[in-house]
């Protein structure tokens, strides 16, 4: 069976609509050509927590249906990570050409070492809540009460406003 994913997409190195496409298509290489699937419009967005001067983001997020277990998945986009060059990290929030992220997982909640689900940071970042937002608004998380759309409506962050670079990509 199928569950619903999250997946928060990131780049701010290099071509980041190439990459953010390229990574798009090879998640979406994961799952049977007849399930559903969304994506978000892309956004550009200001580095948060990251090295000074790292470049801007764009960010989006796309939901799949992926038949397996979110370790599974979690391989996968590591894998993905892996493609396109990015191996150890030394520095925390480094720039890079590509970082996805597992938002959530169907209506799991997994906390250990290496997978949170749903993410910690989800509900905190603007980067994140906006695209998805734009997908699935009235979606509740296991274990919360309000909808993302709520959880936008309220956010308290210091994160500049987004601006959309492309509705359709």
């Amino acid at each position: 069976m199928a569950n619903r994913a999250g997946i928060a997409l990131g780049s701010n190195l290099g071509n980041r609509l190439r990459h953010l496409q390229h990574a798009r298509d090879m998640l979406r290489n994961l799952v049977p050509e007849e399930t559903t699937y969304a994506q978000a419009p892309i956004y550009q967005s200001e580095p948060v927590d990251c090295p000074v001067d790292s470049p801007d983001f764009f960010n989006t997020v796309l939901e799949i249906d992926f038949i397996g277990t979110a370790y599974e998945l979690l391989e996968h986009t590591q894998g993905i990570e892996f493609h396109f060059g990015r191996g150890i990290v030394h520095q925390l929030n480094a720039p890079r050409i590509i970082d996805l992220d597992i938002l959530y997982f169907g209506d799991e909640v997994i906390k250990d070492t290496i997978l949170n689900i749903p993410h910690l940071e989800l509900t905190s970042r603007r980067f994140v809540l906006q695209p998805l937002a734009d997908i699935r608004p009235q979606l509740i998380l296991p274990g919360d009460t309000a909808t993302i759309s709520e959880h936008l409506y309220h956010l308290d962050s210091n994160e500049p406003p987004l601006s959309m670079v492309q509705s359709k990509w």
